[in-house]
């Protein structure tokens, strides 16, 4: 086992990553940036070095800053939470000729599974379920169009090095093609510096199920499961739960099956996520994989008794498959996860500045994973998220409910936060019934008006 670690991080996902080292015997290091100075991460790990000031690219995105703490720190290891530096193939690639361990998958595999045309293509391979779509890079909007026809209308161009719905744009007739797809080209190569775009057939009012995956470095890969996503606003998810209520046990077998042969079959390991979009045949098409740890991964936590993150410290230190998980996945109860912005809940906008008060609820299946507390503060400079609230409970009807009374008695005071938002979206009653797809947000905001 590793004895010292560096988190490549910050807030909550830093301080989930401490916890998981310190249950473990394994000494951490902290980076922070001026801005962080005093964070809960600085102050529960056992050695913390300022990196910079707090611009992201001068200090949690400066590579060269990370590897030189994390050798005058003579760690072993280095986490990447997710986010910032997680996906990163190049970073991995420092840290492998660092002599430093990166706790994810080799730099070659997040590479293919980072550019969304050859993951779908290798995923295609491999015989999991994809949508029809382009075989490849579409190079303009005349070949675009010939696959349009190919495919039939609606069809969605998306940026092959994309996320978080940007450089993405829904086609509904031949005519607005040419538009939007200059439009995405151009959003994709300002937001990633690639403009290449592939094709898929749209679906309507889908469901997003990602399902959690796990891999040694042996060759054995184990699925966790299925999370329902589709709770989300532009592409950001909101909430999230485990099981989603619409995989049936078959379904969860046999795409978990599928995924755990392909992605041995690529030689992957460590944590990872394979999201899919369910249609309303209730059929899986996958869309993408996330090399790293999920914000929402407590939620499998939750219902499964696996610590990923531990897992994920163990599977990189050599562990096999047996020795981390000690016998069979078993699926009990549901658990959902809400994610606490610090935003303001009609506007959306962010909402920095000191916590006056801070009271999270407690009692029986309630967790709080967060590194906020009372006088801190909120910076200007990085997401938004305070806090990720997770139930756990019996059942989809018992863990709404505890969601709901955990909701009123959390407490955050000083700045907005999406705690009245979620309050309103547990008491839905098409979300209580299970009457949802990823289009949910946008009608339940024209229905309710103002938060």
């Amino acid at each position: 086992m590793f004895k010292k670690i560096l988190i490549a991080n910050r807030g909550e996902i830093a301080l989930r990553v401490i916890c998981a080292c310190k249950e473990l015997g394994i000494r951490t290091v902290a980076i922070y940036s001026e801005a962080d100075r005093n964070s809960l991460p600085v102050r529960f790990a056992d050695e913390a070095i300022c990196i910079g000031p707090p611009q992201l690219a001068h200090s949690y995105l400066n590579i060269p800053g990370v590897i030189s703490a994390a050798e005058i720190a003579n760690v072993e290891a280095i986490h990447p939470g997710y986010g910032l530096l997680a996906e990163n193939a190049n970073f991995a690639e420092v840290c492998e000729m660092s002599g430093i361990k990166f706790i994810g998958p080799r730099p070659e595999v997040t590479r293919l599974m980072g550019e969304k045309e050859k993951a779908r293509s290798a995923m295609k391979k491999a015989g999991v379920p994809i949508l029809p779509g382009s075989d490849g890079i579409v190079a303009s909007d005349g070949e675009a169009l010939e696959w349009a026809k190919q495919v039939g209308f609606p069809v969605i161009v998306k940026a092959s090095a994309g996320g978080g719905g940007r450089g993405m744009r829904i086609v509904r007739n031949e005519e607005e093609l040419p538009g939007l797809f200059k439009a995405a080209q151009a959003e994709a190569a300002g937001a990633f510096g690639n403009g290449d775009l592939y094709m898929e057939k749209y679906v309507e009012h889908p469901r997003h199920i990602e399902f959690q995956v796990l891999a040694d470095e042996h060759g054995s890969v184990v699925s966790l499961g299925e999370r329902e996503c589709s709770i989300q606003r532009r592409h950001q998810k909101l909430l999230e739960e485990s099981p989603s209520t619409q995989v049936t046990p078959e379904l969860r077998d046999q795409i978990g099956a599928v995924l755990c042969k392909s992605l041995a079959a690529i030689g992957y390991w460590n944590a990872g996520t394979i999201e899919f979009l369910m249609d309303q045949d209730r059929k899986l098409h996958f869309i993408e994989m996330n090399t790293r740890i999920q914000v929402e991964h407590p939620v499998t936590e939750m219902v499964t008794d696996v610590d990923l993150v531990k897992s994920q410290i163990m599977i990189a230190a050599g562990a096999k498959m047996e020795d981390v998980l000690h016998g069979p996945i078993v699926h009990r109860g549901h658990s959902i996860e809400c994610r606490i912005n610090a935003e303001h809940p009609e506007k959306f906008t962010p909402s920095a500045g000191k916590i006056t008060a801070f009271h999270p609820p407690g009692g029986t299946g309630v967790r709080v994973d967060t590194a906020a507390y009372a006088e801190g503060v909120i910076p200007p400079y990085y997401d938004s998220l305070i806090a990720k609230l997770i139930v756990r409970a019996k059942d989809r009807d018992e863990a709404c409910s505890r969601m709901a009374r955990a909701l009123e008695m959390f407490i955050v005071e000083g700045v907005y936060t999406t705690i009245p938002l979620h309050r309103k979206i547990l008491a839905d009653p098409d979300f209580r019934a299970g009457k949802f797809d990823t289009g949910f947000i946008e009608r339940f905001l024209a229905k309710n008006g103002k938060v």
